[in-house]
């Protein structure tokens, strides 16, 4: 009988997730939870909670409030964008400020997805910042999805269960999905720069020691119906109204009402799209998929559309700069590629799709040794991409 890995390590600047990350692909991803202490000592300082408060009250950002009546164990859910005057009224313990998608607003947030390079990019959602006062936290829960919770300022109390037969239904007098019954297998106080790895439908609870900061970075994980409903509709739409179910031959029925065995190979062989879709098509469907899929904003067209003849000319005295809130993604398409970005495909080269999904700021000079001014130019007249004057 094989032994369960050890639950807790220490990461150091050379490997902060205290191995290799083959080794942590291989023992833990998906599998086994991880305490990383010391992975990240110097990351608490990425965003202060007034500038986290200031971008709550931002229209387009996407932040809650959630607070605890501990005496009576009731919780209350209010959704942002909030007023300076909101925070004011707010008890003093036991309330969480949460914000979505803070990467894509602020540049020290988002360098902290470069300690998870290893991951492919179109899998990783956003970095979710929370702050909280003593004794705030969400309740307990689980997650569809892996999750990365970086300690920042302050302490956290988090507490996990790994009993498999743990209980994993949700109380109904909550607006939050709350476990019913929860008990935990293992309690930690995490310090700033530690990090906790959960894999999917881990039941935890973090509970705040003073005031603190979490930094949540979640992983994409579409459900199979999202995958299904979605690639059943992009089969779907160069078809039109004229193939139809149709039966010839069809003999006569003895039971009124009866769907027979051979109403059902004619509804199969109306439908032969899931079982003969090439390779390409299904590379194609993904990629605009994945990178479309839970977009929290969409990209602001240019105002004024650049050429490719005037966007060659400039490229070399710019800097490339990648909307925060535009996917990018690639696939291998024969000797070519097809780069995916927000729910588009743009048929390139394999050295352009890399340079593009590798760096969220490029080298305009080393963009003109890839030509392909025509899809640079969509993608900038897009607002995918963005120019800017080099100093």
């Amino acid at each position: 009988m094989s032994r369960a890995p050890v639950i807790e390590v220490r990461g150091t600047p050379q490997r902060p997730l205290g191995m290799t990350p083959a080794r942590f692909l291989r023992d833990y991803w998906q599998k086994h939870p991880l305490l990383i202490r010391g992975a990240f000592p110097h990351f608490h300082d990425a965003i202060s909670p007034q500038d986290l408060a200031g971008l709550a009250c931002e229209e387009a950002a996407l932040a809650r409030i959630v607070i605890h009546e501990p005496k009576r164990d009731r919780w209350a859910l209010r959704n942002g964008p909030f007023a300076e005057s909101d925070f004011a009224k707010l008890p003093s313990t036991h309330w969480t400020l949460l914000v979505q998608d803070v990467d894509k607003w602020d540049l020290d947030v988002a360098a902290l997805l470069d300690a998870f390079a290893f991951i492919p990019s179109w899998r990783v959602d956003d970095v979710m910042v929370s702050y909280a006062a003593a004794g705030g936290g969400v309740g307990a829960h689980v997650d569809q999805y892996d999750v990365f919770l970086v300690q920042g300022t302050g302490q956290r109390r988090w507490r996990i269960s790994m009993d498999p037969h743990a209980r994993r239904d949700f109380r109904d007098d909550a607006e939050l999905k709350l476990l019913r019954e929860f008990s935990s297998t293992h309690d930690w106080i995490l310090e700033p720069g530690d990090a906790l790895y959960l894999p999917p439908n881990v039941p935890h609870e973090g509970t705040a020691i003073g005031e603190c900061m979490t930094f949540s970075v979640g992983m994409r994980a579409p459900s199979q119906a999202e995958l299904l409903l979605d690639f059943s509709e992009f089969l779907a739409e160069p078809l039109g109204d004229g193939a139809r179910y149709a039966d010839p031959g069809m003999r006569p029925i003895r039971h009124a009402g009866e769907i027979d065995a051979a109403a059902l190979a004619r509804a199969r062989a109306a439908m032969p799209h899931f079982s003969n879709v090439d390779n390409t098509t299904f590379a194609r469907w993904f990629g605009c998929f994945i990178t479309r899929y839970r977009a929290a904003h969409m990209a602001t067209p240019r105002a004024r559309v650049i050429t490719p003849t005037r966007l060659a000319t400039q490229l070399p005295t710019v800097r490339v700069l990648r909307n925060p809130f535009s996917r990018f993604a690639w696939a291998r398409i024969g000797r070519g590629a097809l780069l995916f970005v927000a729910g588009e495909s743009h048929p390139c080269s394999v050295a352009l799709a890399r340079a593009l999904c590798a760096q969220r700021e490029l080298d305009g000079a080393a963009l003109t040794r890839q030509g392909a001014y025509e899809t640079l130019a969509t993608l900038v007249n897009d607002g995918h991409l963005q120019l800017i004057r080099s100093p």
